[in-house]
């Protein structure tokens, strides 16, 4: 009889041990907090951003290239990069000597047909008073006809080599006042007020402005900036203007300087290689490259001069944005076919089951969503297995 209270006592106890051990074994199975195995997040309050990724360089917005409409020797060169100019400042002078030239030549032929027309003139004057003799004899009969038509014939060649001369003296004036230009194009001024940002010649150097303007140096207005940012094939229909952007730059990824678009360009930009050749030529050359990016711009103010000219700029295009919202991650989702909005999600319950569930997403980006409807702040969505090691 002992025996069988023994062995019964012994029964209950395998009993209670085997269910202390299924109680652990479903502890580790399921999880955390006394729930089931998976790796979950609750559902909280964040800024959900979807917008479209880019990178731009910056440039001035107000510039001008300077460049040397003459030809010549450089004799002073006044300037160098990173110089405040003024309007109207003195930049470089370029050796004058065959322009000063031409412009002496100029004004000595056009006093000399200016004393030729003098002479003219004079004749002209002495032709009329002979003129007006022989008529007045005509008219007392003391002359002849011949001698008559001799005088006005005369007078109107004098008067003709009068505007002869004064034509070619107009001519003249014309040729010495593009000569005296082209002299004064030997000292070269600044078009606008700015801040000299590269210089392309040097002093004694030798331009030759025949064929094309030669670039000597570049003004700009660095208190505004514009971003030319590259935006690819895929998201260019995303971009529009007036949609709010901002952008840091390597070199401070802490700012964030904001803008809106102004403007996105029609067309690709041209290779440099490729701006004289046929529209054929440059379809092919953005085929054989099969990366095609267009041109968005916008810009920025630069009061206190943190943007230089050239920097890079990662900027980001602000499609939509929602503040405060509900977040879940795209992960978690499943879309539901035929909607653009519901998505299916797995939701842990507080008694550690998970209940399938379906949500209306809002505005997303690539890693999160906001929850129209169908959770609550503080639910917890599964995002998968648990791992264990």
């Amino acid at each position: 009889m002992g025996a069988r209270k023994g062995a019964g006592r012994r029964h209950v106890v395998a009993l209670v041990l085997g269910s202390l051990a299924a109680a652990a074994g479903a502890g580790l199975l399921w999880g955390r907090g006394g729930t089931e195995g998976f790796d979950s997040v609750p559902l909280a309050h964040a800024t959900i951003e979807s917008s479209v990724t880019a990178l731009g360089v910056l440039q001035p917005r107000h510039y001008v290239d300077v460049g040397a409409q003459v030809s010549g020797q450089i004799m002073a060169l006044r300037v160098q990069p990173g110089d405040v100019v003024a309007k109207g400042q003195l930049l470089v002078e370029i050796d004058p000597s065959v322009q000063q030239a031409t412009v002496d030549a100029g004004r000595a032929s056009l006093a000399g047909l200016r004393a030729q027309r003098d002479d003219q003139q004079a004749q002209h004057r002495l032709a009329l008073q002979q003129q007006a003799r022989q008529r007045q004899m005509a008219a007392d009969g003391a002359t002849r006809d011949e001698d008559v038509q001799a005088a006005e014939a005369t007078l109107a060649s004098a008067a003709a080599r009068v505007r002869n001369l004064e034509a070619q003296i107009a001519q003249t004036q014309a040729t010495l006042k593009a000569d005296e230009a082209r002299l004064g194009y030997t000292r070269i001024y600044a078009p606008m007020a700015g801040t000299i940002v590269s210089v392309e010649a040097r002093e004694g150097q030798t331009l030759n402005a025949t064929y094309q303007t030669p670039n000597v140096l570049r003004i700009a207005d660095l208190s505004a900036m514009t971003v030319w940012s590259e935006v690819s094939e895929a998201d260019v229909r995303r971009i529009k203007a007036g949609m709010p952007v901002y952008f840091t730059t390597l070199g401070e990824n802490r700012r964030q300087w904001q803008s809106k678009v102004r403007q996105l360009l029609p067309a690709p930009p041209v290779p440099e290689n490729k701006q004289g050749g046929s529209d054929s030529s440059a379809r092919q050359s953005a085929a054989a490259s099969k990366v095609v990016v267009y041109t968005a711009l916008f810009d920025v103010d630069n009061a206190d001069g943190e943007l230089m000219p050239q920097m890079t700029a990662k900027v980001s295009f602000v499609e939509h944005a929602q503040r405060d919202a509900l977040s879940v991650p795209l992960a978690a989702l499943t879309p539901v076919a035929g909607s653009h909005d519901r998505f299916t999600a797995r939701v842990l319950r507080p008694d550690g089951k998970v209940e399938p569930r379906e949500l209306r997403i809002g505005v997303r980006n690539r890693l999160a969503g906001q929850v129209l409807e169908g959770a609550q702040a503080g639910e917890r969505i599964v995002l998968g297995k648990a791992s264990t090691k």
